[in-house]
């Protein structure tokens, strides 16, 4: 994603970020990185049944949990046969690795791509990098359930491919916060331990969505809340 795509998308409504984030364009970028392992050619049908096939996978998956998924529950669900899903992967481990990496890459997309103007002002980059990571996963709410509720479940290297995900996700904030820090704007102890309390604040939005919805608690108020909640905790005390 480029900054421009990025400066477009802060300032667009729900309907430009569901779109940007769809489950046929994430399928798209997948396709893409996994071209030499995807065996239909036709790139509109290999898009529709990947995507056909990773809404199956994350809807079994809330439901029963991705282990216990089978591929023939996964070849009924996607309306494919159990030959027509091995031409997307060989098996499990390799549909595991392309839903995380497509979360992976985006969150490292998006939140690189703050609009100019913005990555120069700690305040204003931080409140930004809030409200983007919300509304990132506002759009792509049942891939980061996925990552979040099946992450004790995976293999070896797909669990440290969620764990370095992570990260790099709290890396990202601890840099603001460390740059806010160095120009006297932030006043913070730990930076580290700051970034990782922040993200706990993030996934409550898209883990605990009914807990929200119940409360008829909108985006922008968990977005002002949250904000309002980080931005007085790392502000110098006068």
């Amino acid at each position: 994603m480029s900054r421009t795509t990025g400066a477009r998308l802060n300032v667009a409504g729900h309907r430009q970020w569901a779109s940007a984030f769809s489950t046929e364009t994430l399928c798209a970028r997948i396709l893409e990185r996994h071209r030499d392992a995807v065996r239909v050619q036709k790139p509109h049908v290999a898009v529709a049944n990947l995507a056909r096939i990773i809404e199956a996978t994350l809807k079994l998956s809330n439901k029963q949990g991705f282990h216990a998924t089978s591929l023939r529950d996964l070849a009924q669900a996607s309306g494919l046969s159990m030959g027509g899903l091995y031409s997307y992967f060989d098996n499990k481990t390799t549909l595991l690795s392309m839903i995380l990496g497509e979360v992976s890459t985006t969150v490292n997309e998006v939140l690189g791509a703050a609009p100019e103007g913005i990555a120069n002002d700690p305040l204003e980059h931080l409140k930004w990098l809030i409200e983007t990571h919300i509304r990132l996963t506002e759009a792509m709410q049942p891939w980061f359930v996925f990552a979040y509720m099946e992450a004790k479940s995976f293999p070896a290297a797909e669990r440290r491919m969620a764990v370095d995900s992570e990260a790099a996700t709290e890396e990202i904030f601890a840099a603001v916060l460390r740059l806010g820090v160095e120009h006297g704007i932030f006043a913070i102890a730990d930076i580290d331990l700051t970034a990782s309390l922040i993200k706990p604040l993030l996934q409550d939005w898209y883990v605990k969505r009914p807990k929200y919805h119940r409360r008829g608690t909108s985006l922008e108020q968990y977005r002002d809340n949250v904000s309002a909640f980080v931005l007085a905790a790392v502000r110098p005390k006068n």
